[in-house]
C-alpha cells in the first residue's frame, strides 16, 4: 500500500537521482506525458541505467510506460522488464490494452528469469476505461489503478475544477471498484503545486472517497498526502483501545466512552493498527 506516489520526468537526471530521498512510498519515473517525443529514448536510457546501478531504492519502483497508440511501448517493455522494477503504470489503460502488455511482460520474465511478477497500475484517463474499470480492476496482476483526471476532463470536453464537483462521479466509482476486489485506487494528482491548503482539501475528500493514496508532480507534495493518509495519533489511540476490550468481551458488541462498538467498528480498528504498523507509526519496523 503506498499513500504516494511521485511523478518523476524520466529525463530529469537530477530529479532521479534523488527520487529516493523526497519520503514518497512509490516513485513513478514517468517515459511518457512528461517527456517529448525527441526525448523518449534518452529518457528510456537514463532511467534504466539509474535502475541497474542501484541495489535497493527505499521505496517502490513504477514506470509510467507509453501508450500501445505509440511506437516506444515495445521499446519500454523490452528494457525495463526486470527485477527493479516493481511495477509499470499504463496509460489511456483499456481491458485489451492491459492483456497485451500483461503477456508481453510474462514472455520476457520467463526469458530472462526473473525473481518475481511485474505488477500493473493502470491509469483510468477516458470515459471508455471508466466503463471497464469494473473489468479492469479483475485482471491478472493489477494491483492498483490510478485515476487521470486531466486526460479524463479533457476527453469529456469539460473544464477541471479546484472543487472537482465534474470529476466526483468518476473518483467514486474507482474508488468503490477498486475496493470491490482488494486492490489500491490511488487518486489523481492536484495540479497547483503553490497551493497547499487546496491540496489538504482536496486529499480530504480523496481519503472520505475512499482512495489508498494520491499520486503527486512535486516533491513539496510529499509530507502533506503521507500525513492525511496516515491514521492519527487519536484514531491509533481508540483502535487500540478497542481491540484490548474486545479480547475481554464475551458478549459480542460492547460500549467505549459511550460509542457502540461491535464487529465492523473492530475490524476497522484492526486496519488501523495495520496501517499504523506499516508506516512505522507505533515505533515499530515497517512490514
Amino acid at each position: 500500500m503506498s499513500r504516494s506516489l511521485l511523478f518523476i520526468p524520466g529525463n530529469n537526471p537530477s530529479m532521479i537521482q534523488n527520487s529516493d530521498l523526497y519520503g514518497a512510498d512509490a516513485v513513478i519515473f514517468d517515459l511518457e506525458d512528461s517527456v517529448l517525443m525527441e526525448h523518449k529514448d534518452a529518457a528510456r536510457d537514463l532511467v534504466k541505467t539509474y535502475l541497474e546501478q542501484l541495489n535497493l531504492l527505499n521505496c517502490h519502483v513504477i514506470v509510467r510506460i507509453n501508450g500501445m497508440e505509440t511506437p516506444f511501448l515495445k521499446m519500454d517493455l523490452e528494457a525495463l522488464s526486470y527485477d527493479y522494477v516493481d511495477a509499470f503504470m499504463i496509460p489511456n489503460a483499456t481491458h485489451g490494452a492491459i492483456e497485451y502488455i500483461t503477456n508481453q511482460i510474462k514472455e520476457l520474465e520467463q526469458t530472462r528469469q526473473l525473481k518475481k511478477e511485474i505488477q500493473l497500475i493502470p491509469i483510468i484517463e477516458t470515459p471508455y476505461a471508466l466503463l471497464q474499470v469494473k473489468e479492469i480492476v479483475k485482471m491478472d496482476r493489477v494491483i492498483g489503478v490510478l485515476f487521470g483526471a486531466e486526460d479524463y476532463t479533457t476527453n469529456m470536453s469539460i473544464k477541471r475544477t479546484k472543487q472537482g464537483e465534474e470529476i466526483l462521479f468518476a473518483r467514486n466509482m474507482i474508488s468503490i471498484a477498486a475496493k470491490a476486489y482488494n486492490i489500491e485506487a490511488y487518486d489523481t494528482p492536484f495540479t497547483d503545486v503553490n497551493d497547499i491548503d487546496g491540496l489538504k482539501e482536496d486529499v480530504k475528500l480523496a481519503k472520505q472517497l475512499g482512495f489508498s493514496g494520491k499520486a503527486a508532480i512535486h516533491p513539496r507534495q510529499i509530507d502533506m498526502i503521507n500525513e492525511l493518509f496516515s491514521p492519527s495519533q487519536e484514531d491509533i489511540l481508540f483502535a487500540q483501545r478497542i481491540l484490548k476490550q474486545a479480547k475481554k468481551e464475551t458478549k459480542g458488541a460492547f460500549s467505549i466512552d459511550g460509542k457502540m462498538i461491535d464487529t465492523p467498528i473492530i475490524t476497522r480498528a484492526q486496519k488501523i493498527i495495520n496501517q499504523a504498523k506499516l508506516y512505522g507509526l507505533l515505533g515499530e519496523p515497517n512490514d
